[in-house]
């Protein structure tokens, strides 16, 4: 606890209150920047403001000390934008959960090496008020990025979102039935609009920002109040689902877009029908108006878009090109062209006046399902699956592709300054920062959903299952281990044998695989079920595996010869999920028939039918004991007594479907993973939910290890790891006491993996030279994954400038890797500036070899003669890296210092100016060169530096 934590404790309510909510703005008023700073980055700080005066409040903080008025050098200004950046990214969980705090700044600010935040990261990690989740490694967004903040509230998809001329707030449209209003400062919901009786499908707001227009399912259109959220009028007339609408520039009217293959016009004031524009062959998707409220342009599944004149009611034009349905529709600035978004994934740019077809936009591998344009008409923002892609309407070009959603994104608007943009997808919405488009490194493993996760017995390795593939990982560090391929379709899951040496997949593919986890050997296939696998638990005597299957059975395997033992048939749908007792006589299966079952295995009876599930029953696990099971459904869980099939307890807390469940070694708790995108923590024998983590996409998978260590997977394929904190955690004594190998290759691999982040560099290459002994055909994956750990950790010490712990690494590096020119590289550059330019010569020596074209090693070996005092060596081997690269600018940078230590002023300034003009930051530099100290004087050379 920190001393501002002491005194704020002390204090009542009242002044606890008034001192957080003033403290900052009184130490920004007296000018004491120094206590402002240690405040804004006391972790205690931020958790008791939190508390007390909610997100908004805090973030003002901080927009408050980076003001101009306050002296902030520049590392403490950035430490700053990360923490304010990472609590408006966080505010949408933050509002309503605020005890997710420091799992939330871990998550987002892992990656980061910056000391203020690595310091506030440790405080956060002491954090014991409550049981939570704590990341232990970077995998959410990071601040920083394009993506500002989410709003959610919505209970299912968002289709609409619209914006205000002043940019200040949007109101969005759902499958929920409703619209909401957003303060997009703060991303707060100011209201929700409720009155459809269908999912809303577009919203448009007149250009005064006082009322809106919303387009339903229900085949109206519905006007509305902003400030009061009254409904003003409805307008009836199409005969399907209203897709669209749009308002004319003066606000008094509005042109609808139907499934009923029609677009109506709409007087506002009356409620009037004024027209209705026929002329699609398919239903009409979307809908804008021209600048001078003229004509209106029309986007259909018909593959077409027609032109319109809206005082006629004429069709002036149609364009063809697409050849699939046309999803959106948005006109430049200036009224002379049109940008179309199809499901032929791309866009295509349309000059109005001729019907001509200007380009086509090709980037996205999905439907395209909206558009919107910039104010000033040079790019155009789109949405597709997942992402949004920003592009340069004069050449084509994709300039920017934005990621954070985890669900399709229906929707996109543009602030009026055309700096941010607003989509909407499955029950949120982004804004976005268009000015920085890049996009920060979130840890990703699978390139798509995370479908299972499982956890080696001695807790050191986890498999995971995706799109084909399994992933081996190391726990202690995050690090992926290896990726095993043979299934032909998606893999649904993995159990690892009780040994864990071997696992077991289960495909789409109507197969399972064994694997060798060691060497990533594919060892056998099991092929028997005629639809998907969907699930595999293996017998605690490691010799039987039990599947479930689409095909409404399940089978039972021996794992020594492949062969098919029994089937299990009684369920009438597929069959998600299967558990088998700790003493291997039993199983329970969970099925779509909103049933699960218990069988006998070794009679293939079976023994009862738990019910009372409303929906598809999705996973199940057994208690360690084998008295309890928990299965998981839409939104809830149940504890079930498998005796007597008495259901014990229902756990509700979810908002959407359960997909996994998990309990802990000692049989006390259960994690969850759900499409509401978070892991729940709960107490078996109360019920109570423990704790949560929210993530960024659906959870999908979760495992946890006997010390705590939780492993998810999430549908956007980022493979989270986290460890429970607040929960004391054993290892039970079963019937058949579990005996693992007390040195195998997987856990000598993590062994050394974790003694190099130590730096015992030596004892790790022990670690590994063992594990090959054990295992010679693992050697491929031992020493690949040691090599590179070596490597990483080289990079980030030599980053550190802690040159002789990088030595010590690059040695390990060649030594594994002998053939590897960068490892010399490295290690040569290491041991220069570590003080040893004799033993970086012959390292140099070592990579050119290797690599002899490569001009940054000669130049670099260059420097290291000339150290020594090797000049005609040194300008030789500089020449060598003219040679080969022509335009290396540090090539001429140091042939310059050559002849400057020499006093030749004449060759000196003309490599100088060579390099300068190749790289001006050579002009800075040299302004301290102590190579240049014999001709600083000289009036060419002050010229040439500008002084």
């Amino acid at each position: 606890m920190t001393d501002f934590s002491q005194k704020l404790n002390k204090l009542s309510p009242e002044k606890r209150r008034y001192a957080l909510d003033t403290l900052p703005g009184h130490l920004v008023s007296t000018a004491k920047t120094a206590r402002l700073y240690q405040l804004l980055t006391d972790f205690d700080f931020i958790q008791a403001k939190l508390a007390e005066c909610g997100v908004q409040a805090l973030i003002e903080d901080y927009n408050l000390a980076m003001s101009a008025d306050v002296l902030l050098n520049p590392e403490q200004t950035e430490t700053l934008q990360l923490i304010a950046g990472t609590l408006r990214l966080s505010t949408h969980i933050l509002e309503p959960d605020k005890t997710q705090l420091a799992g939330q700044f871990l998550g987002r600010l892992l990656s980061f090496e910056n000391p203020e935040i690595v310091a506030l990261l440790e405080q956060a990690k002491q954090w014991r008020e409550n049981t939570w989740f704590r990341p232990l490694t970077a995998n959410l967004t990071p601040p920083g990025g394009p993506l500002i903040r989410t709003f959610a509230g919505h209970r299912s998809r968002v289709n609409a979102v619209a914006m205000t001329l002043d940019g200040l707030q949007a109101v969005s449209a759902s499958d929920d039935e409703t619209l909401k209003l957003w303060d997009l400062a703060t991303g707060k919901k100011l209201a929700t609009f409720t009155g459809h009786s269908n999912a809303v499908n577009a919203v448009a707001i007149t250009p005064d920002g006082k009322r809106a227009v919303s387009a339903s399912e229900d085949d109206t259109l519905k006007l509305w109040d902003l400030a009061t959220g009254t409904e003003l009028a409805t307008f009836t007339g199409h005969s399907n689902a209203v897709q669209a609408v749009a308002i004319t520039p003066d606000g008094k009217q509005a042109v609808s877009a139907s499934w009923d293959e029609t677009l109506k016009l709409w007087d506002l004031a009356t409620g009037s029908e004024l027209a209705t524009f026929t002329g699609h062959s398919d239903g009409v998707t979307a809908v804008a108006i021209t600048p001078d409220g003229l004509q209106a342009v029309s986007a259909s599944y018909d593959d077409t878009l027609k032109l319109w004149d809206l005082a006629t009611g004429s069709e002036l034009a149609t364009f063809r090109g697409h050849s699939d349905g046309v999803e959106a529709v948005a006109i430049t600035p200036d009224g002379l062209q049109a940008v179309s978004a199809s499901s032929d994934n791309t866009l295509k740019l349309w000059d109005l006046a001729t019907g001509s077809e200007l380009a086509t936009f090709t980037g996205h591998s999905s439907r395209v399902t909206a558009v919107a344009i910039t104010p000033d008409g040079l790019q155009a923002v789109s949405a597709s699956f997942e992402t949004l892609k920003l592009w340069d309407l004069a050449t084509g070009s994709e300039l920017a592709t934005f990621r954070g959603h985890s669900d399709g994104v229906e929707a996109v608007a543009i602030t009026p300054d055309g700096l941010q943009a607003v989509s909407a997808s499955f029950e949120t919405l982004k804004l976005w920062d268009l000015a920085t488009g890049s996009e920060l490194a979130t840890f990703r493993g699978h390139s798509g959903g995370v479908e299972a996760v499982a956890i080696t017995p001695d807790g050191l390795q986890a498999v995971s299952a995706s799109f084909e593939t399994l992933k081996l990982w190391d726990l202690a560090t995050g690090s992926e281990l290896a990726t095993f391929r043979g299934h032909s379709r998606g893999v649904e899951a993995v159990a690892i044998t009780p040994d864990g040496l071997q696992a077991v997949s289960a495909s789409s593919d109507n197969t399972l695989k064994l694997w060798d986890l060691a060497t990533g050997s594919q060892l056998t296939t099991f092929r028997g079920h005629s639809r998907g696998v969907n699930a595999v638990a293996i017998a605690p005597d490691g010799k039987r595996a039990v599947s479930p299957s689409g095909d409404h059975t399940l089978k039972l395997w021996d794992l020594a010869t492949g062969s098919e033992l029994a089937t299990f048939t009684g369920h009438s749908g597929s069959v998600y999920a299967v558990a088998i007792t700790p003493d291997g006589l039993q199983a329970v299966s969970a099925s779509w028939d909103e049933t699960l079952k218990l069988w006998d295995l070794a009679t293939g009876s079976e023994l009862a039918t738990f019910t009372g599930h409303r929906y598809s029953v999705e996973a199940v696990a057994i208690t360690p004991d084998g008295k309890k099971a928990v299965s998981a459904s839409y939104d809830t869980l149940k504890l079930w007594d498998l005796a007597t099939g008495s259901e014990l307890a229902t756990f509700t807390g979810h908002s959407g479907l359960v997909n996994a469940v998990a309990i802990t070694p000692e049989g006390k708790q259960a994690v969850s993973a759900s499409w509401d995108e978070t892991l729940k923590l709960w107490d078996l024998a109360t019920g109570e939910e423990l704790a949560t983590f929210t993530g960024e996409a659906r959870m999908r998978s979760c495992a946890v290890a006997a010390d705590g260590v939780v492993v998810a997977g999430d549908e956007s394929g980022v493979v989270h790891f986290l460890r429970l904190e607040g929960v004391d955690f054993l290892r039970l004594e079963r019937n058949a006491p579990l005996t693992l190998p007390s040195e195998s290759p997987l856990s000598l691999l993590s062994e050394g993996l974790s003694l190099v982040q130590q730096g015992r560099e030596e004892e790790a290459m022990s670690c590994w030279e063992k594990a090959v002994k054990l295992r010679p055909d693992a050697a491929p994956m031992i020493w690949g994954n040691g090599e590179k750990a070596l490597s990483k950790q080289g990079e980030a010490l030599w980053e550190a400038k802690n040159y002789e712990g990088a030595v010590r690494c690059f040695q390990g590096a060649v030594k594994v890797q002998p053939g590897n020119a960068e490892y010399w590289h490295c290690l040569a550059a290491s041991q220069y500036n570590s003080g040893d330019a004799e033993a970086a010569l012959s390292s140099y020596e070592t990579a050119l070899k290797l690599q002899p074209d490569d001009a940054n090693i000669w130049d670099n070996r260059g420097y290291a003669l000339f150290s020594l005092g090797r000049y005609e060596e040194a300008m030789a081997s500089h020449q060598k890296a003219l040679e080969l690269d022509s335009n290396y600018a540090n090539a001429y940078y140091n042939i310059a210092c050559l002849y400057g230590v020499q006093g030749d002023v004449d060759l000196a300034v003309e490599n100088l100016q060579r390099a300068i003009s190749l790289d001006s930051e050579c002009r800075e530099v040299a302004k301290t060169e102590n190579h240049f100290d014999r001709i600083r004087g000289d009036s060419r050379f002050r010229a040439l530096l500008g002084e």
